[in-house]
C-alpha cells in the first residue's frame, strides 16, 4: 500500500515539473522577476496582429501592454536613428533600467514578429505595408547596458524606403507618445504612386459628387435597397441640400466603392421637403420665384431610377393640390404609410431630417 501511494506522488511530481518547465519556456524574455515585468498579460487584446488561439490572445495582450507602458514613459527614452543604403541602424535606450529593460523586451517580440509575419498595428496603413513585406526584412538585435542596439535591412529598394520611414515614426513616438501613436501613418512610397483623390459623378452628372475609395471598409453591396425620409427644407430659392445629398447616395452605389453596385432608392418627401416636388408654376406662385430649383435635380434621380413620393397629407395641410406635384414624382396616401411599407418591403430606413 505504501509502495502504491509512494509511486502515485512520484508521477504526480514529475508531471507538475514538466507543466512548469513548458510554462517556463513559453514565456520568453523578461517575464520573471524584476525590471521590465509588463502587467495584465493573459488577457486577449482585440484589433492587435492577425494571430488565433489563446496563445495569440496572450501575445495581443503582452505587445499591447509593452506598447503601452513605451508611450507612458517615453520621455525617458533617447533615440538614434541611422540611415543605410539597406536599410537603417538605430540605437534606443534610456537611464531607467526598468524602461530599458521593457525596450529590450519590446524589440525582441516584434524581431519575432517579424520573422514569423505576424502582424500588429494593421490599421495604420505603414505598418500594414511594412508586414506585407516582412518576408524581405531582416534584423539583428544586440542588447546594450541601457537598451538595444538594431540592424534593420532589405535587398528591395522599395523595403528599403518603407524600412526607413517606419524607424522615422517610432522616433516620433520616443519624442511625442500616445499623440503620435493615435494616428494613421501613410506610406509616402510606393511601388506605384497612387492617384491622387478627385470627386467626380459616376451617374448623377451635376449633383452629388463622390471619390472613388476601392481600399476602404464597408463598401456598397449589390442589390441595397434604401428608404430615405426626407424632411428637411431649406431657401426657396436654392436646390434642398438633402435632395442633393440623395444624388450622393446613387453616386456612392455606382462609382465611389471598388465595384459598381446595383441599388433601390425610394423618397419620401414630406415636412419642410413637402413643395419642393412642385411643378414650377405652382412652386413659382407660392415662393414668388422664377421656378423651382429643385426639379433639376429630382428629375436626374428620377431618370437614375429613384422612386418619389410625396406625403398626401402633408402636401394638402400646406396648401397643395395632388394635381400640382411634378409629373415625374407619386402622391402617396401619407409618409407613414409610404415609410412602412418599404421598409416592409425590405428597404433600410434612412433619416434626412
Amino acid at each position: 500500500m505504501k509502495k502504491s501511494n509512494y509511486l502515485r506522488n512520484l508521477v504526480a511530481l514529475l508531471l507538475v515539473c514538466a507543466i512548469a518547465g513548458t510554462a517556463l519556456a513559453q514565456r520568453g524574455p523578461g517575464r520573471g522577476k524584476g525590471p521590465g515585468r509588463g502587467q495584465g498579460h493573459g488577457r486577449g487584446h482585440a484589433g492587435v496582429g492577425q494571430g488565433q488561439g489563446n496563445g495569440h490572445s496572450q501575445a495581443h495582450d503582452r505587445d499591447h501592454a509593452d506598447f503601452r507602458y513605451l508611450l507612458t514613459n517615453h520621455q525617458k527614452i533617447r533615440r538614434d536613428v541611422q540611415l543605410l543604403p539597406n536599410g537603417v541602424k538605430t540605437l534606443t535606450e534610456s537611464d531607467d533600467p526598468q524602461v530599458a529593460a521593457k525596450i529590450r523586451e519590446h524589440v525582441y517580440w516584434m524581431k519575432e514578429r517579424i520573422e514569423k509575419q505576424q502582424p500588429i498595428r494593421m490599421r495604420d496603413p505603414l505598418f500594414a505595408e511594412l508586414f506585407r513585406h516582412a518576408k524581405q526584412i531582416k534584423m539583428v538585435t544586440e542588447n546594450t547596458p541601457k537598451g538595444v542596439r538594431v540592424m534593420e535591412t532589405s535587398e528591395n529598394p522599395y523595403v528599403v524606403k518603407l524600412i526607413q520611414q517606419h524607424a522615422k515614426t517610432v522616433s516620433e513616438f520616443v519624442k511625442r507618445g500616445f499623440p503620435e501613436a493615435m494616428k494613421n501613418h501613410p506610406v509616402s512610397t510606393s511601388a506605384k504612386e497612387p492617384a491622387p483623390l478627385e470627386y467626380h459623378h459616376p451617374r448623377i452628372k451635376e449633383y452629388g459628387k463622390v471619390v472613388q475609395l476601392p481600399g476602404a471598409a464597408q463598401q456598397p453591396r449589390d442589390q441595397s435597397k434604401i428608404c430615405v425620409d426626407l424632411t428637411k427644407g431649406g431657401p426657396a430659392d436654392k436646390l434642398n441640400p438633402s435632395i442633393e445629398k440623395v444624388a450622393r447616395f446613387v453616386n456612392i452605389y455606382e462609382g465611389a466603392g471598388k465595384d459598381p453596385a446595383a441599388a433601390k432608392i425610394a423618397v419620401v418627401l414630406h415636412g419642410d421637403a413637402t413643395l419642393c416636388a412642385l411643378n414650377d408654376d405652382a412652386y413659382a406662385e407660392r415662393f414668388d420665384t422664377k421656378s423651382n430649383p429643385n426639379l433639376d435635380c429630382l428629375h436626374e434621380l428620377h431618370e437614375a431610377g429613384v422612386e418619389i413620393y410625396v406625403c398626401g397629407q402633408s402636401l394638402v395641410g400646406k396648401g397643395g393640390q395632388p394635381d400640382q406635384v411634378v409629373v415625374f414624382t407619386d402622391v402617396a396616401v401619407s409618409a407613414l404609410t409610404s415609410l412602412v411599407n418599404l421598409q416592409a418591403d425590405g428597404y433600410a430606413y434612412v433619416p434626412l431630417k
